[in-house]
């Protein structure tokens, strides 16, 4: 059993002497920056046995209406926030442009929503190369259509199996904490009033907002919770994992299977200015 589950980049490596092999990779570091190709053995994300797999939902349809459900009812929660409201549409959205995807998986995790995936299968390196050359050869390279993400010609870009586990780590770490629907207000507005952000014109006002949401927090959380001292601490962690929840995974994973190539911005600024 261990010889049958082991993992795959060890057979890789029993090829590194074929004709074949050596053949592909002169191609595939031909496609690196002069000084970046990796060492034998480092691969350019890690050992595709483990994090680097490629993943899909095991069922879009059910994740991916659930997702959409948490989405609508994140912006009627930011709507409803009268502070949000006072604000420029623009700053406005320029706030939920870069928090959208923070505020939708802590909604994700304050509704409980649990999802799975399944491996998909990946074009193999030969695959990739032929496919490259003849769409190469065939049409001449264009941009992407207005609005829409351009993903190259190995098409849509799958979460990998450890960008997935990063948002059920992250899931798992709130349950674990079991925390109350006013301490996820209190999060949300940490998140949503962010003063670092490029381009705001009332920076001031957002970082005094930022501030009263903790602060809130703060209080609350001395007031519910006095025997834990260090819960204040933990939350500030979740607040810490957020950002390596990456918007184009989330896009990719909830929203691509059911409504494809979608521009999240356009889609935002239709939901923000549409009375939910």
């Amino acid at each position: 059993m261990a010889c049958v589950e082991r993992c795959r980049c060890c057979a890789e490596s029993r090829r590194h002497g074929s004709i074949l092999y050596n053949i592909l990779r002169s191609e595939e570091r031909a496609a690196w920056p002069a000084g970046q190709v990796p060492r034998r053995g480092q691969a350019s994300g890690g050992c595709p046995c483990g994090s680097r797999r490629r993943v899909a939902l095991r069922s879009p349809q059910v994740a991916c209406k659930a997702a959409s459900a948490v989405l609508v009812k994140t912006l009627r929660f930011v709507q409803n926030v009268p502070c949000f409201q006072e604000l420029p549409l623009d700053e406005q959205l320029l706030l939920v442009r870069s928090c959208w995807a923070p505020l939708l998986v802590l909604g994700l995790a304050q509704e409980r929503v649990h999802f799975e995936t399944v491996e998909s299968a990946e074009p193999s390196m030969l695959q990739r190369i032929l496919t490259t050359r003849r769409q190469g050869e065939q049409t001449p390279p264009r941009g992407p259509a207005p609005g829409r993400p351009h993903h190259g010609p190995g098409g849509p870009h799958l979460p990998s199996a450890g960008e997935i586990q990063a948002i059920k780590g992250f899931l798992a770490k709130c349950w674990s904490l079991d925390i109350s629907t006013k301490e996820y207000a209190y999060l949300k507005g940490t998140v949503l009033f962010n003063p670092d952000l490029p381009g705001l014109q009332c920076t001031q006002y957002i970082e005094g907002l930022q501030r009263e949401a903790q602060q809130a927090l703060n209080e609350h959380v001395r007031l519910i919770h006095r025997g834990d001292e260090a819960r204040f601490a933990k939350l500030n962690v979740v607040l810490c994992l957020l950002r390596s929840i990456n918007a184009n995974v989330i896009a990719e994973l909830f929203f691509r299977p059911i409504i494809g190539a979608v521009n999240m911005d356009d889609m935002l600024l239709e939901m923000l200015c549409a009375k939910l």
